[in-house]
């Protein structure tokens, strides 16, 4: 039960903020009530939507002063219920969305925690630069919500994760501290303040800047489509061309389930026969990437591909990737519901996973889909239900559970990009010995020592099992 915010509270935090920037009726609050994992869900009390780090921290104070937890968002596109709102007050920093410096010759560029991760290779995309964690959603999500969950996309196993392209952030303590870590050096001193953030998931406080490590741009890409009539033969395909050492900046997987969706929503031709198809995009130089784009349609061959396809132009490539990036919207055609997962496994064990994922499917009695980065083993099954049945949405979250429990006894993890958040809070100590839990709950004492910032997030409670519950909250009727 959320504690109740004081009217007298709520004057002092309107004070702070222009009319457009508070929310409070009851009715915009509900668009509030959940992120991409929909199914928990619970509607703040009070919105604020400050537009700069002096209004982040004036909202702080007050809360602070008033012993109030906060749910800190972005553009609410995350997967695993990291901006579900616990707390009565949500903070949304989506209307800080300005670019504040660009430095193309040191290739980095300074922004608000708003700007959509698309936007900031637009802005730079004149001087040949470019910005490399890509998530499906970034046509949509921001900055400060990559840097919440350490957000990858397709083209991680070339370039890393947010982690890797953040030098320095600008962070609002919970007490209203406004602290600068790391900052445009490449290689600081000292212990890595920045790298505890990124990933922390808004339980340290509120992220309101970044300085983004910035790429140049490959100078040409090769991207191929590979049918296979068996999901085992694709898998065998990624290791073959890892173990070759070739690099792609991409391997992506998409399972029959998927292709039918694909193709009824975008028309892409996709071969609806396949059991999987790959997508890999070679990039870099001019001179030998035609070569290496060779030897990989030769794998993939010997691994069991029917059909490669390379496509011919750059209208070609990105109606691919266009397939890819938007399949979760896809998804909505084949049930009322759906819920992504995210674990992760050695690329060796997709084979097992994949198995794994069709016996969890049957003995649920749910279909699901799978449509992942194959080439760092980050898999993405899909679990349709239908939210209007109970036992259905119990089903959903103990297939998920089963999921996440079969990558880590594979020698993998509970997620890749999506985070903790309150979907696999429970499960952490299928990965972490309560000595591992009580360190991160130090750690995140030193910034946050009441536990007021994203409160019931990542680290369980000392206790806490890994048993299946139902939803712990439901949106309010």
């Amino acid at each position: 039960m959320q504690k109740q915010i004081d009217p007298r509270v709520m004057a002092e935090l309107r004070e702070i903020l222009d009319p457009a920037g508070v929310v409070s009726r009851p009715g915009e609050l509900n668009v509030y009530e959940c992120d991409g994992w929909t199914i928990e869900k619970s509607v703040p009390q009070l919105l604020l939507r400050p537009r700069s780090t002096a209004e982040v921290s004036a909202l702080l104070r007050v809360l602070h002063r008033h012993n109030l937890p906060f749910v800190p968002r972005g553009a609410g596109t995350g997967l695993s219920g990291g901006c579900l709102p616990l707390a009565p007050v949500m903070i949304c920093t989506s209307r800080m969305n300005r670019i504040l410096a660009i430095d193309a010759r040191n290739r980095r560029i300074e922004v608000e925690s708003g700007v959509v991760n698309l936007n900031v290779s637009a802005a730079v995309k004149g001087a040949g630069l470019f910005y490399a964690p890509d998530p499906s959603s970034q046509a949509a999500c921001t900055i400060g919500g990559n840097i919440a969950e350490n957000s990858g996309g397709p083209h991680t196993l070339k370039y890393g994760v947010t982690t890797n392209h953040v030098l320095g952030v600008e962070i609002v303590l919970p007490d209203g501290e406004v602290v600068e870590l790391g900052g445009s050096i490449e290689e600081p001193c000292g212990y890595d303040l920045v790298g505890a953030v990124v990933g922390a998931e808004g339980t340290m406080g509120i992220v309101t800047r970044a300085t983004l490590r910035l790429l140049r741009e490959p100078e040409t890409h090769r991207t191929l489509l590979a049918i296979f009539d068996q999901v085992e033969a694709a898998t065998r395909a990624v290791s073959a061309i890892v173990a070759s050492g070739i690099i792609p900046g991409a391997i992506e997987m998409i399972d029959h389930l998927i292709i039918r969706a694909v193709v009824d929503a975008f028309h892409v031709e996709l071969p609806l026969a396949a059991g999987a198809v790959l997508i890999i995009e070679l990039d870099g130089l001019g001179a030998g990437i035609d070569e290496q784009a060779g030897r990989v349609t030769e794998m993939v061959r010997a691994s069991g591909a029917s059909e490669v396809r390379l496509a011919r132009d750059e209208a070609e490539r990105a109606l691919l990737w266009k397939a890819r990036k938007r399949a979760f919207g896809a998804v909505g055609r084949l049930a009322p519901n759906y819920a992504t997962h995210d674990g992760v496994v050695p690329r060796t064990r997709l084979p097992e996973i994949l198995q794994r994922i069709t016996r969890i499917s049957q003995s649920h009695q749910l279909s699901i889909g799978n449509v992942f980065h194959a080439g760092d083993g980050n898999i993405h099954p899909i679990v349709l239900y239908d939210e209007r049945d109970p036992d259905q949405v119990r089903r959903a979250i103990a297939a998920g559970h089963d999921i996440l429990k079969a990558c880590v006894e594979l020698g993998g993890s509970l997620s890749g990009e999506h985070g903790i958040g309150v979907e696999k809070i429970n499960q952490m100590p299928l990965v972490f010995t309560p000595e591992d839990l009580a360190a991160m709950v130090e750690l995140r004492h030193v910034f946050d020592p009441d536990e007021r910032s994203n409160p019931g997030k990542v680290i369980p409670q000392p206790g806490a099992c890994v048993e299946v519950a139902a939803p712990r909250r439901q949106a309010a009727l």
